[in-house]
């Protein structure tokens, strides 16, 4: 199939390969031709400026791995948090960060994995 939609860029996933959602990811952008780079959060975490870009792009909202257990050591005050609270908190654990996190060309373009989403992004 390829990649039609994203042409030629260059595409990074941003994860930890225990994620069972990262995981689904790699395997569908696998099966259907799109190459990728992978960069492993725990080994790797990012710099803060991109996890400002994220953060401006997607909104801190969908960017909460809700499921995590960082998360949940948050206390109630989180509720009330907006995006100048939580970007501090992603650039100090990536574990608080919805995985995968996917860029085009150094810029985001997904977060998390929905099969559609990534249909339409590659085609």
């Amino acid at each position: 199939m390829g990649s039609k939609a994203a042409g030629k860029a260059t595409v990074t996933v941003y994860g930890i390969p225990t994620c069972g959602t990262v995981k689904k990811a790699r395997q569908w952008l696998d099966q259907h031709g799109v190459a990728h780079a992978w960069v492993d959060l725990r080994a790797t975490p990012p710099e803060p400026e991109r996890v400002a870009r994220w953060v401006a792009a997607f909104g801190s909202g969908p960017m909460r791995n809700t499921s995590g257990g960082a998360y949940r050591e948050l206390g109630p005050e989180k509720a009330g948090w907006g995006d100048a609270e939580w970007l501090p908190r992603f650039q100090a654990d990536a574990m608080l960060l919805k995985r995968p996190v996917v860029e085009l060309d150094g810029e985001p373009a997904l977060v998390g994995f929905k099969e559609e989403e990534y249909a339409r992004r590659f085609g």
